[in-house]
């Protein structure tokens, strides 16, 4: 489990198919000093997505994605030396400082639109129309691995804010309209919606 409060920005070393090509390989070079510790096994969110970490050395992590993770997420158009919002998983005690994230990508979504407001930027994105249901003003969305707080809801566009501080500690500050990114839906409200239609209830 993550918070979607980002830690590092990392860099895509390099990346190489595994067994027939469907699966591939990633090196994700780190600013993070401790990450040899890291025990093999280990879950971090790489822009969103849980992966789990087969090896790693000073500076680097290395992962691999099956071919369903690449066709369902963003990573299947990771180029080598793309940057990537990273966060280590959750331990008992760690401060919740965003919500509940569980590193599963619901979908990929777009930016539609960035412009300045005040002194934040102002990101309209896109969202499949299987996924518009879930998100609600007020309500939590992972974007890229990073938790944030839905403005507002029109179909299936919503917008949020970034703060600054938000758009140079993570990815979101340089993305460009029609940019891909990872989206997660709120873990409530998709049980809600679940159990909505388990009863017959309106959600």
């Amino acid at each position: 489990m993550f918070t979607g409060i980002i830690t590092a920005i990392g860099r895509l070393a390099s990346l190489r198919p595994l067994g027939n090509g469907a699966d591939m390989r990633l090196v994700i070079a780190t600013p993070w000093p401790d990450i040899a510790t890291a025990p093999l096994g280990a879950s971090i969110a790489c822009s969103g997505v849980c992966l789990t970490v087969v090896e790693r050395d000073a500076d680097s992590f290395t992962v691999e994605a099956s071919a369903e993770t690449l066709s369902k997420t963003t990573l299947g158009a990771w180029r080598e030396g793309g940057r990537i919002n990273l966060e280590r998983a959750l331990k008992m005690g760690d401060e919740l400082g965003g919500h509940i994230v569980s590193g599963h990508v619901d979908g990929v979504g777009a930016l539609i639109s960035k412009r300045p407001e005040n002194a934040s930027l102002r990101l309209t994105f896109r969202a499949p129309a299987a996924l518009a249901r879930f998100i609600a003003a007020k309500g939590s969305i992972a974007i890229d691995g990073v938790s944030l707080t839905v403005n507002e809801v029109a179909g299936d566009t919503f917008g949020v804010n970034i703060i600054p501080h938000t758009a140079g500690a993570t990815t979101l500050g340089a993305l460009e309209a029609g940019d891909p990114v990872n989206l997660e839906i709120d873990m409530l409200a998709r049980y809600v919606a679940r159990l909505a239609e388990a009863t017959g209830s309106p959600a």
